[in-house]
């Protein structure tokens, strides 16, 4: 079976023939490292799923300074939900980190199969709830949280990513400067 119907398979069972349909609507690509996926300003038309490789989100603002928005690795969702759930511009970049294979889902084939296997609506509605309270619980730690003690909870929940990640990234995500991050780990590491 396939990591995207495995990834399904947790939430919902769908019949060989609805796997089979699912599959039909949806595009395997294969991106070398540093492809933007998706530009800030354009209508979100994918949802990504990450077969192999790793890929981001992120902003710039108008100081030209990176914020990463999230990560996602082998067997993760990503992309502009704003954009894609209001098809109006997004404000984020989807970039792959390292040579990815990416199973795209177009919002309109989304439509499609949510009118022929009804089912799949409730996978996605608890995809979008699990990243609103994953959302929610990030905001929660940049508000109440040290930087120390966001990188800790970074490390412990995505402890795979910290190899394969530049560090300025992993900073930009905590929401510290890269200088501070290099002082900050460092200071960990001392202990």
């Amino acid at each position: 079976m396939s990591l995207i119907l495995e990834n399904i398979a947790k939430q919902i069972t769908l019949t060989p023939e609805e796997q089979e349909l699912f599959l039909s609507k949806t595009e395997v690509r294969q991106y070398k490292a540093k492809t933007i996926l998706l530009n800030s300003g354009e209508i979100c038309k994918y949802s990504y799923f990450v077969n192999s490789g790793i890929l981001r989100s992120f902003n710039i603002n108008d100081n030209i300074v990176e914020h990463v928005m999230a990560f996602a690795c082998s067997g993760w969702w990503i992309g502009d939900m704003y954009s894609l759930l209001s098809q109006k511009p997004g404000n984020l970049f989807v970039e792959t980190l390292e040579d990815s294979e990416v199973v795209l889902l177009s919002k309109e084939n989304q439509e499609i199969l949510y009118r022929e296997i009804p089912k799949l609506e409730r996978f996605f509605r608890i995809l979008t709830e699990n990243s609103l309270v994953a959302n929610q619980e990030r905001l929660m730690d940049n508000l109440s949280l040290t930087a120390e003690e966001r990188f800790e909870k970074f490390c412990n929940k995505h402890h795979d990513l910290i190899q394969k990640v530049p560090q300025k990234q992993i900073a930009s995500y905590i929401g510290v400067t890269p200088e501070f991050f290099s002082k900050m780990k460092s200071k960990l590491l001392r202990k």
